[in-house]
């Protein structure tokens, strides 16, 4: 049985949350393998909607064990708000797994997260302002706070006095802030501890003992392709790796035990936060796709940029990720444009560019080359295989995935759980 992969294919907000609940019921483990709560997932079960930040979507499926891998950085308070708030919404949450290697997002994280991007001012990144980039710099620089912490008291009291030690410097001399209290720090995060110990574990050697097993495991990947600190438009990318590769680090993995590779990609694109966005639209069109999109993020609340799909970016994602399959989402969003722009190709200086410019100048100066294809203005909501879609909207898919390199297997034709056709089988 396989181990799967399922990704962002763009700058996140694609849609994986309904990708991998519609797995749900075929899925032993769904497993976050990196980020935190910056990301997050809607997911629609009947009338109900849930809106996830740190948790796998697979929580919302009784039959599925949700485990939050080593990769991600974990913001206590959050966590246990969210699992309250699907506790009281009868959603049982006693499956959760957490590996005790994740680490933690502190009070002085996310201090330092807000006050570094407000001096940075007109040259900030656009984070979230929730500590995620901190965290991970402390733990490359090897003075995080992991969940096992939490139960060694004195080694909770060391980590947190050698994590604030040059912070405090920095927020007093450059910040003109008040120095924080390791005291309070460690009072507070020991007050997560018991709250938190029911769900730890060794998640590593769970996961490989099931797919040893034959038990099915899907990894879930929080934002998308562009935003990965090393493959995507950097600066302005998050702190860790949602591609392909993040999964087995995340988790603890090997790269022969993953199967399948699925990207998520939405009919159009759309980005949040600062940074180049080639197809990116001001006009009355972009406008448009926002509202009936429903663009705005799960987690920040902003209004998502908006701009036509981008063939060269998706390419760029079948190629990093080695992407065996796509899941195409919102396409009856585009319902009713009579000629629907897709960008096949970047103008850079006068020349045509087919693949993502590795340079960051080349990049930001990329204009879109657009081919123009054939719009429906049928309701597809109703659609159960591809046949039933307009002719025009199936020209669209099938033009989309010759572009993009890899098969389309599913498409998302409305916001619901049941709102899908399904063209192959991910397992």
């Amino acid at each position: 049985m396989p181990a799967l992969v399922l990704l962002g294919a763009q700058w996140g907000d694609e849609g994986k949350g309904k990708a991998t609940d519609l797995l749900g019921g075929s899925v032993d483990y769904v497993v976050r393998y990196q980020g935190g709560n910056n990301a997050g997932h809607t997911v629609v079960v009947g009338d109900q909607k849930y809106a996830l930040h740190l948790l796998p979507s697979g929580i919302l499926s009784p039959e599925c064990t949700p485990v939050i891998g080593n990769g991600v950085v974990i913001d206590p308070a959050v966590l246990l708000s969210e699992l309250s708030g699907l506790n009281n919404r009868g959603v049982d949450t006693s499956k959760l797994l957490i590996s005790g290697n994740a680490h933690l997002i502190t009070s002085y994280h996310t201090t330092m997260d807000k006050v570094t991007e407000r001096f940075l001012g007109s040259r900030k990144i656009g984070t979230t302002g929730r500590g995620i980039g901190p965290t991970y710099a402390d733990k490359i620089n090897r003075v995080g706070i992991r969940v096992q912490d939490l139960y060694d008291e004195s080694i909770l009291i060391q980590k947190v006095d050698a994590a604030l030690d040059f912070k405090n410097q920095i927020l007093a001399k450059l910040y003109n802030r008040r120095a924080i209290d390791a005291g309070k720090i460690v009072e507070e995060l020991l007050g997560y501890a018991d709250k938190l110990r029911p769900y730890v574990s060794d998640t590593t050697l769970v996961l490989n003992d099931a797919i040893d097993a034959g038990k099915v495991v899907l990894f879930e990947g929080g934002q998308g392709t562009l935003l990965d600190v090393d493959h995507g438009t950097y600066p302005f990318v998050t702190s860790s790796n949602p591609t392909a590769g993040g999964a087995c680090t995340g988790a603890g993995v090997g790269p022969t035990k993953i199967s399948r590779v699925i990207g998520i990609l939405k009919a159009y694109t759309t980005r949040v936060g600062a940074g180049p966005f080639p197809t990116e639209l001001l006009d009355a069109d972009g406008e448009a796709l926002r509202r009936i999109g429903g663009e705005r993020g799960v987690t920040t609340g902003r209004d998502r940029r908006c701009g036509w799909f981008d063939a060269v970016i998706a390419r760029y994602a079948t190629r990093v990720n080695g992407l065996t399959d796509f899941f195409l989402t919102k396409l009856d969003v585009l319902t009713g444009w009579e000629r629907i722009p897709v960008c096949v190709a970047y103008d850079i200086d006068g020349r045509r560019v087919e693949e993502l410019p590795y340079s960051q100048s080349d990049f930001h100066h990329a204009k879109p080359i657009y081919e123009y294809l054939p719009g429906w203005t049928e309701d597809i909501s109703k659609a159960k295989t591809f046949e039933d879609l307009p002719k025009n909207a199936q020209d669209y898919v099938k033009a989309l995935e010759e572009m993009s390199g890899a098969p389309i297997s599913a498409i998302g034709v409305g916001p619901g759980r049941t709102e899908t056709i399904q063209i192959n089988s991910f397992l």
